[in-house]
């Protein structure tokens, strides 16, 4: 691999030298500018008196700077609303502060044009793994291999935020390794699954706990009466040798019980320190059994587990009665089946990409034999009389896969130049051609979006659209759309994004996008305190993750309109989350749209447990965090940092007093007040929500208050009832609420800040850069267009697409 090193290196310095090699000029500010300082501003923001913090006579003129550009924005932004100078000082004349804003405009726009096409962005690590995964028809999880990619704001698929080293270029070459060896066939005939049909009755856990723990009906099914810590659901003899996927079958039926029993189907192992999945939660109805069937992609040495759910002995009556007398309701499992690895298609589709149109043979073992006997492996060779142009035909078309557009014979010559090397060192043909391969896919052109400044081409187009909407590389429709520069079209262009998003691929937008805009992917951050959240549980996790999503789908799918982002007349539900939400007549565990009464609390992703979970710790929340949440992500405003030599706020979880209290303390100095008016309003609404997201009248606390006589999950609870909680607030502009709904019917109204939030997110996360003073016009027409003819969450998309944002870099 040190040639491959150097080549690798070689071909970085070249690209990077190339998209680096124009340097900007400084781009400076304003000259007028210094003389509205001194006349207007530096009485309060010179270096004496740095009111704020700001001290304009330091203030930086190269606009290119990224904090310089921030200075003068906010600058701009302030004496354009007329907040600076104050209303206190001497009123600055209209066309003095219209001369400046106008100056400060233009100078601001230029700098922002020069730098906003030089952004040079990378591959992240879902994109990454989806492209791969793709075009080799692998199943890897290769992000995890790979370091965590940076992020700017919410995103963290923007070029400014994603760097390189060559610890991570070498990282690359390793993955590849791994892609190359699960792809490539090892085989001449694809292996045969194994199909496996059990129960729990045959296993070693039967025969120890069967009378005991479990009960054997007397139609032969092992059943479960409540989710045990010991013994679990794992199932031995239904257990993995190699990864791949399965199909899996559960024949079984409600046990004593006029009602369906829930459970769940994962894998576990024991090996230390891995992922133990679950691939779903299902429901068995009473009567005659009933099969579930599922297909999930499983690790080699994993086995089923299968667990009941919402049963308990409350009463211990199976320890004092013994489990034959137990007349609760049960889970009965009569027999479970097993297949696979599936295979999809053999040989895969990265050993096509390889081997199309070369000579790839079994070499014959000297003993026949040896092919019966089960060390026996075969062995491969590439026959070529022209192996220099049999590896320029396959490598060029690896390379225009890789590429994600044409390429010419010059620029795949470094490729077969390395090829011819590693052959002429001693390598076979598919050795050499695995290295050239390799090298291909650690290229820059693969890494990349190599796009230029201005108008996008078709096949720049089209990377970007399917980088948006399938989070992986154009699909052969795509591309021939591109090849025959057709997008340019706004009809096709929208066409193929309609394509795109009810596409197989189309769940992958929505978990990225809402990952990063709501924060879905820290959800896990935190496991809330088992003792004042009893009712948590993995259920109830897996069922926050699915409503939100099925929201969001849902909006895409009706295109919904924009209000529906804090309010609406539905939920996505299932029994779980409507137990959790106190919502009656949901049944079983899959999430399906459910009508709401008029004024209920839920409906908008404000009132999902998800949200409530990612901007809460596992104790408790604070106005402080969700405020900036909802701010940030829903009215897309940024508060700015404390100012130095301010502690944070830490709430009493003793419940002896509330962050209300604590907050008004804290807002009482001068430099802390103006940004708590804007974050505290929505904070405060939203304290109606625990950390677990279900709706409270008074807080829990593990110290004072009244005890609470529940039983949940088969345990009595251990919290009691905390303070009463305030959910009234005020708006910045004297709009008050006394909670809650009243706080998001206002927030519904406000339909250009939520328009333009939303068309922001979205705009960042299909460019993958961060949005600057120059976009802010193109921004304000699309808002605009979008209220004026009522466009809906899909409508908006579709705005975003057809932009000159979009369609530019």
């Amino acid at each position: 691999m040190n040639r491959l090193s150097f080549k690798l290196l070689s071909i970085f310095l070249v690209f990077l030298f190339v998209v680096t090699s124009s340097t900007d000029a400084d781009e400076l500010a304003p000259s007028g500018a210094q003389e509205f300082f001194r006349s207007h501003c530096l009485d309060c923001h010179d270096a004496t008196t740095k009111e704020g913090g700001l001290d304009l006579s330091a203030l930086g003129k190269n606009l290119l700077d990224p904090q310089t550009m921030a200075s003068w924005v906010r600058i701009h932004d302030r004496v354009d609303a007329g907040e600076m100078p104050p209303k206190a000082a001497e009123p600055v004349p209209a066309t003095v502060r219209q001369a400046f804003v106008k100056a400060t405009s233009d100078a601001l726009d230029s700098a922002h044009r020069l730098k906003k096409g030089t952004v040079l962005r990378r591959l992240n690590g879902r994109e990454y793994e989806n492209t791969i995964n793709d075009l080799f028809g692998t199943n890897l999880r290769l992000a995890a291999m790979l370091p965590p990619d940076g992020r700017s704001h919410e995103f963290d698929n923007v070029g400014n935020a994603l760097s390189m080293s060559m610890v991570q270029l070498r990282q690359y070459l390793n993955v590849m390794d791994t892609v190359l060896d699960a792809s490539i066939a090892s085989t001449v005939t694809p292996p045969e699954p194994t199909f496996i049909k059990t129960g729990y009755a045959e296993t070693s856990e039967g025969d120890r706990f069967i009378g005991d723990k479990w009960l054997k009906a007397k139609d032969g099914a092992v059943v479960f009466f409540q989710d045990f810590s010991y013994p679990t659901g794992m199932l031995r003899s239904a257990g993995t040798r190699s990864p791949g996927l399965y199909r899996i079958r559960v024949k079984g039926y409600a046990y004593q019980s006029n009602e369906p029993v829930t459970f769940s189907v994962g894998a576990t192992t024991f090996v230390r320190g891995v992922e133990r999945p679950t691939f779903g939660y299902f429901s068995m109805p009473p009567g005659k059994p009933t099969t579930i069937e599922l297909t999930a992609w499983i690790e080699n040495r994993y086995m089923l587990d299968i667990r009941p759910f919402g049963i308990y002995d409350e009463k211990y009556e199976i320890k004092s009665k013994g489990i034959e007398n137990y007349t609760g309701p049960g889970l009965a499992i009569q027999s479970v089946e097993f297949e696979g690895p599936l295979i999809n298609e053999f040989p895969s589709p990265g050993h096509k990409l390889l081997f199309t149109g070369l000579d790839r043979k079994e070499l014959e073992p000297r003993n026949p034999n040896d092919k019966k006997k089960s060390w026996y492996k075969p062995k491969f060779e590439v026959g070529s009389s022209r192996p220099g142009e049999d590896a320029h035909a396959v490598l060029r078309r690896i390379a225009e896969h890789a590429f994600r557009r044409p390429v010419t014979a010059d620029q795949v010559e470094p490729y077969v130049s390395l090829f011819l090397a590693e052959t002429e060192s001693g390598d076979s043909f598919e050795q050499a051609l695995r290295t050239a391969t390799t090298a291909i896919f650690c290229a820059p052109d693969f890494l990349y979006f190599n796009e230029t400044s201005g108008e996008l081409d078709d096949f720049a187009l089209a990377n970007r659209l399917s980088y948006f909407l399938s989070r992986s590389s154009p699909d052969e429709e795509l591309r021939l759309c591109a090849s025959q520069k057709e997008l340019a079209s706004p009809t096709v262009l929208q066409e193929q994004a309609d394509r795109l998003l009810q596409g197989r691929h189309s769940e992958r937008f929505i978990d990225d996008f809402t990952d990063a805009w709501l924060n879905l992917r820290d959800i896990d951050f935190t496991t809330p305190d088992r003792n004042l959240f009893p009712e948590y549980d993995a259920f109830l996790l897996d069922s926050m993750i699915k409503e939100t999503r099925a929201y969001f789908a849902e909006q895409i799918k009706n295109n919904l309109p924009i209000e529906t982002i804090v309010k609406s007349d539905f939920a996505m539900l299932n029994n779980r989350l409507a137990d959790h939400y106190q919502i009656d007549g949901v049944h079983g565990p899959e999430i399906r749209k459910v009508k709401l009464p008029p004024g209920h609390v839920r409906g908008g992703f404000l009132s999902q447990a998800s949200i409530h979970k990612v901007s809460a710790n596992g104790t408790n929340t604070s106005p402080i965090v969700r405020g900036v949440w909802v701010l940030e992500r829903i009215m897309g405003k940024h508060a700015p940092p404390p100012p130095p030599g301010i502690s944070g706020v830490e709430p009493d979880i003793r419940g002896a007093s509330t962050l209300r209290e604590i907050l008004a303390k804290h807002r009482n100095s001068e430099s802390c007040r103006t940004c708590h008016e804007m974050i505290d309003p929505p904070g405060f609404a939203l304290e109606s929500f625990n950390p677990i997201g279900g709706w409270r009248d008074n807080f829990r606390s593990i110290g004072n208050g009244e005890k609470v006589n529940l039983i949940v999950h088969g345990r009595k609870t251990q919290y009691r009832v905390g303070l009463e909680v305030d959910a009234s607030g005020e708006f910045s502009d004297g709009r008050k609420f006394v909670g809650f709904q009243e706080f998001r019917d206002h927030l519904a109204q406000d339909e250009y800040i939520l328009t333009e939030s939303f068309v922001k997110k979205l705009l960042v996360f299909a460019t993958g850069r961060e949005l600057g003073f120059s976009d802010r016009n193109e921004i304000a027409i699309i808002v605009e267009t979008a209220i004026k003819e009522q466009h809906g969450i899909r409508d908006l998309i579709h705005d975003v697409i057809q932009s000159e944002i979009f369609r530019n870099k």
